[in-house]
C-alpha cells in the first residue's frame, strides 16, 4: 500500500514525520506540503496523484469550529466540504453557484472513506473551505444561516476534489485549533490541536 500524507504546512505534520511510524512490509508513506490555500492544494495534490498511483491519500490539518461541542483539540473526520465563497453578492444577499445556474459543483462528499477502526470512531462533520477565515460576528452568523457548517479550513474541499477526480480513496482529518468567532488568537490552542492530530494520524496509519 502506498499512502500520501497531504498538509498545507510542515508544522501541521511535524510530529508525525519525526515519529517515523513503523510501517508493515509493502507499505510506503510519502508526504506532500502544498502551501496554504485551495488553489495550491488542488494543484499540488492533483499533480502528485497524477505522477504516482496511491492507494490512499490523507489530508491532515487544523480547522476552526462553528460547533461549540467541537472544542479546541478535538479531532474530526470531514466527510463533506463546500467551497463557501463560490457564488455572487446581490446587495446584502449571497447567491450560490447553484442559484446562479452556473455549471460546477461546490460540494464534495467522501461517500466511501477507508475502512479504518480509528477513523470510524472520529466525529463525522461537514466543513467549508474558504480563502479568508472568518473573524467577524456578522459574517459568521450569515454563513451559519446559509450553510450550517461545523468546521472551516482553507484547503479541505480542494484536497477532496483532487482525490475524487483522480479516483483515489481518501480521508480529510483535522483537529480544531479554535472556535470561529471574532478574531481572538489568545483563545487558539494550536499546539494541542497539532499534538492530538498527529497522534490520531499515527494510529490511523498503524491500523491500515
Amino acid at each position: 500500500m502506498r499512502i500520501l500524507i497531504v498538509a498545507a504546512t510542515e508544522g501541521e505534520i511535524a510530529p508525525l514525520v519525526a515519529a517515523k511510524p513503523p510501517l508493515p512490509p509493502g507499505q510506503h508513506l510519502d508526504t506532500l506540503i502544498t502551501g496554504v490555500g485551495m488553489v495550491a492544494t488542488a494543484a499540488m495534490t492533483a499533480r502528485a496523484l497524477a505522477r504516482t498511483r496511491y492507494d490512499l491519500a490523507l489530508n491532515l490539518g487544523v480547522c476552526g469550529s462553528f460547533d461549540p461541542r467541537l472544542h479546541p483539540g478535538r479531532v474530526v473526520h470531514v466527510v463533506s466540504d463546500r467551497i463557501a465563497e463560490l457564488g455572487a453578492e446581490d446587495g446584502d444577499a449571497f447567491l450560490t453557484i447553484e442559484e446562479l445556474g452556473l455549471p460546477g459543483d461546490p460540494v464534495f462528499v467522501n461517500a466511501h472513506p477507508p475502512d479504518n477502526e480509528l477513523l470510524g470512531n472520529l466525529p463525522r462533520v461537514s466543513g467549508i473551505t474558504v480563502n479568508t477565515v472568518h473573524g467577524n460576528e456578522r459574517s459568521i452568523a450569515a454563513l451559519v444561516r446559509r450553510f450550517a457548517p461545523q468546521v472551516e479550513s482553507m484547503e479541505g474541499a480542494a484536497f477532496m476534489h483532487a482525490c475524487l477526480i483522480s479516483d483515489v480513496p481518501f480521508a480529510q482529518v483535522r483537529a480544531v485549533s479554535n472556535l470561529v468567532e471574532a478574531r481572538n488568537r489568545e483563545a487558539w490552542n494550536l499546539g494541542e490541536a497539532i499534538g492530538h492530530l498527529n497522534r490520531c494520524a499515527q494510529g490511523i496509519i498503524e491500523r491500515l
